[in-house]
């Protein structure tokens, strides 16, 4: 009966061919497309169809049943976070099993919830958590998980092996292209562990992982015909199933990286090929299967430049420009071969340097760190939310402001977000927000916003805007956020990040204006000034003195101080004396 079955389904498979090769229109076994002048390069290659003798196609290759049932899902232990705050999670594509492997804690991990919406999000936190511990340890960790991930995942889901590429292409761009080099030589590793299995499945999910590395940036095409090639010498079922795969996934991509090892593929194929057709008859009878025919007609589809529907150049449009905005380009890896990144002695494996020795108590610190990480990454987000940090740059900047060990740290990690366009300046002011929302004034906030102001002058000028919005709503302010907002200013002046010329978009002379709570934060904010020595204030109102148009700021700012600074505090009359001195000072003499 399975004799029999088997015969009815290679009848319908046939009658499947012949009504494709009609809608495809093949004739001659080729297939008709656009000519983008490679072919001139190609020419002298006979179609591969041409390399064989007419033959009966009622012997293929047995074609393995793969179960359909559940798959083994792999955890990615000890990187874990909360749904509601780590973003979006991935419905469908890989649940978490109970603590699999080694017992690093965490409930699910965030290599579980890649999804193409959410792996901006996941891939910075990955990288942030990279940063905090042990580079070559946690390198090891993340590219276990992802080869566990991906060679377990869904069978022949592209979209899963896309995504997790797009992840090592971001990881590398932010920690660096060492990571993706070691994460590729373990996947080379994984690949022939898996090949002398004969893990059809494992296979086929590990390379649409090189494959989508190739399409996403990470590898150059060098790796991937060095890969074919060294399939094509073999040619066996399962090399067959894999140079496929890869043709399917990014064919065209490397046909126009390379034509010249496009022909030199296609020559490799049909020497063994030739050679099969000369071997006995049980070589002869696999080299006509169907999925060698399939494979052929792909192989002439991309020497034609007939593009298939998955070579659409349209897909992941997102990942791809989120990667550009990153500078992919700049962590490509060139120069790498399949066989060098087997070679037992590490050979010319630079991004092995310096590494050292792994022990199984290493691995278990550095997770102990992450849960630890995660934890605190998790009460920050949470925080974040809590303070209406409602976009992703501000939830970044937020984080690293509380986070850093210094302000040293905190100013090293802002400047590595790198962000796009206009949206650092919502550095100075989630800074300016968090400073207001502290229960005591810290001066962290100032010192910090100087160190930003003296890199960059455009922060000085978002500041002082930021600093004028804050003005206008001190009539609504709560008497505390009121009280920090003055002391920031005054620590901003005495510090010559800002000049007093910051004021001259409030009337200090108007009685109109000056409400109740506008006359006590502006008065907290001179009684702050006031509290540094005799130079800082001579020197802080001598800025202004020598701009004749701040003529009206400066008789502003006397009337002020005099009216409602001096009568309510008798202490700070020689310093007014000092001010009225230098608001005179017209030659800006320092002292």
């Amino acid at each position: 009966m399975d004799m029999k079955n088997a015969d009815v389904l290679a009848q319908e498979d046939l009658v499947m061919e012949r009504r494709l090769a009609k809608k495809l229109k093949v004739k001659e076994g080729k297939l008709r497309g656009m000519d983008d002048e490679i072919n001139l390069l190609l020419s002298g290659i006979p179609s591969v169809h041409e390399s064989f003798d007419e033959v009966p196609l009622g012997k293929e290759f047995p074609i393995e049943k793969i179960d359909n049932g559940t798959l083994d899902k792999k955890q990615c232990t000890g990187i874990a976070t909360n749904s509601e705050i780590a973003g979006d999670i991935m419905d469908g594509v890989s649940e978490p099993e109970e603590n699999s492997g080694a017992e690093l804690g965490g409930e699910e991990g965030l290599l579980n919830r890649l999804s193409e919406s959410n792996v901006e999000s996941v891939t910075g936190q990955m990288a942030t958590i990279f940063r905090s511990v042990s580079r070559n340890i946690s390198s090891q960790i993340i590219s276990d998980e992802v080869l566990a991930a991906c060679s377990g995942g869904p069978r022949g889901n592209e979209q899963y092996a896309a995504v997790f590429a797009a992840f090592v292409a971001g990881m590398a761009c932010s920690v660096g292209m060492d990571f993706s080099a070691k994460l590729i030589a373990s996947l080379a590793k994984c690949f022939e562990d898996e090949y002398l299995k004969e893990d059809n499945l494992s296979l086929r999910n590990l390379t649409l992982l090189l494959s989508y590395l190739c399409t996403f940036g990470v590898c150059s095409s060098d790796l991937i015909y060095d890969f074919l090639i060294m399939l094509s010498k073999r040619l066996t079922e399962i090399d067959v199933s894999t140079i496929l795969t890869v043709l399917q996934c990014c064919g065209m991509k490397i046909r126009a990286d390379d034509p010249t090892a496009m022909k030199n593929f296609i020559q490799s194929v049909q020497s063994r090929v030739n050679e099969l057709k000369s071997s006995p008859g049980e070589d002869q009878a696999k080299m006509i299967g169907k999925r060698m025919e399939f494979m052929l007609e792909t192989i002439c589809d991309i020497k034609n430049n007939k593009k298939r529907p998955k070579d659409d150049s349209a897909q992941h449009t997102r990942i791809k420009k989120w990667l550009q905005k990153l500078r992919v380009q700049e962590i490509l890896l060139r120069g790498l071969k399949w066989s060098r990144l087997l070679d037992p002695d590490k050979k010319g494996q630079w991004w092995l340097s310096g590494d050292t020795a792994i022990t199984v108590d290493d691995v278990e610190e550095v997770a102990n760190t992450i849960d630890k990480e995660v934890v605190e990454a998790q009460k920050m987000l949470q925080l974040a939310a809590l303070q209406r940090m409602n976009t992703d740059a501000r939830k970044a900047i937020f984080c690293i402001l509380m986070s850093g060990e210094d302000y040293i740290d905190a100013f090293e990690k802002l400047l590595r977000l790198d962000l796009p366009g206009k949206q650092d300046r919502e550095i100075i002011r989630v800074l300016v927000e968090c400073c207001l929302q502290e229960k005591v004034f810290n001066k962290y906030y100032t010192v910090l916003a100087s160190k930003l102001c003296g890199h960059d002058k455009n922060h000085k000028y978002t500041l002082q805007y930021c600093l004028w919005d804050h003005f206008k709503e001190l009539e609504f302010m709560p008497l505390l956020r009121s009280m920090h907002l003055a002391k920031f200013a005054a620590e901003m002046v005495a510090s010559f990040t800002l000049s007093l010329s910051v004021l001259k978009s409030v009337e200090l002379s108007d009685a109109g204006w000056l409400t109740s709570k506008r006359i006590m934060h502006f008065r907290m904010l001179f009684e702050a000034l006031f509290e540094y020595p005799d130079s800082v204030v001579w020197n802080a109102f001598t800025r202004v003195a020598i701009d004749p148009q701040l003529e009206t700021l400066r008789n502003g700012i006397e009337f002020f101080i005099r009216e409602y600074v001096v009568k309510t505090n008798n202490a700070i009359v020689k310093k007014f004396k000092i001010v009225k001195k230098a608001l005179n000072n017209v030659e800006g003499v320092l002292m």
